[in-house]
């Protein structure tokens, strides 16, 4: 049996759902909001697997399902190996977002990389402590900052509202996802100019590490062949 793995709820849930419809594939989640049961109809031999969009690299990274809907950001974030493990197979045309940095729109002189890594020397001379990154994204956001030049940093886990760090006084800037910008807006940040480190977007990948045997290859080309 091919594994579909699908987000559980939410709007990525219900995309999904319609950008599979489109292509003659019914994706139905099934029993109350609390089981994480769903059907398959349209095609044969596929199960549909719900689970949270973070778990979802990890079990195509796993092989423990073959197909799996999530986003580029946390691919990329999860899986250091992401190319050697997964492999997109389509944009799903949703869920767009960008990773980027963001720090104070006080901050005038700060409005570039090179901006901020002189503002984080000044930052530990002054207060005899690095500059503080709240981000869910560590190591996205290490890699990125590396290659960039900046090092006197610390980054500060933030599962929740990254954007209230700032002005909550447990962080000094950010790296976080926004699509619109306004909750930045609202919350008196600016995006670096220079400060772009993904651009995300909902996405078909496909587990490079799955098993396809016992009729499952044949499945998995039927079904790629729809989409």
């Amino acid at each position: 049996m091919l594994k579909l793995g699908v987000p559980s709820k939410g709007r990525l849930m219900e995309k999904t759902f319609q950008w599979f419809a489109a292509r003659g594939i019914t994706l139905t989640r099934t029993g109350s909001d609390r089981e994480y049961a769903g059907a398959v109809e349209g095609i044969d031999g596929v199960a549909l697997v719900l689970l949270s969009a973070g778990e979802i690299p990890r079990e195509l990274a796993a092989g423990r399902i073959h197909l799996g809907v999530t986003g580029t950001d946390l691919v990329h974030e999860k899986l250091a190996l992401w190319d050697r493990l997964v492999e997109p197979v389509a944009p799903l045309g949703f869920g767009q977002a960008d990773l980027i940095i963001a720090v104070p729109q006080a901050w005038i002189d700060v409005d570039t990389l090179h901006d901020l890594d002189a503002a984080a020397a000044a930052f530990r001379a002054e207060h005899g402590h690095p500059l503080r990154i709240a981000t869910k994204y560590h190591r996205l956001v290490r890699e990125f900052l590396r290659h960039s030049g900046v090092a006197d940093y610390a980054l500060v886990d933030s599962q929740g509202a990254t954007e209230g760090t700032v002005a909550n006084e447990t962080a000094e800037a950010i790296a976080d996802i926004t699509s619109t910008g306004e909750t930045l807006r609202a919350n008196h940040l600016k995006i670096l100019g220079d400060g772009l480190i993904l651009r995300s977007e909902a996405t078909l990948w496909q587990s490079r590490r799955a098993p396809l045997d016992g009729g499952v290859r044949d499945t998995l080309d039927d079904l790629l062949s729809r989409l």
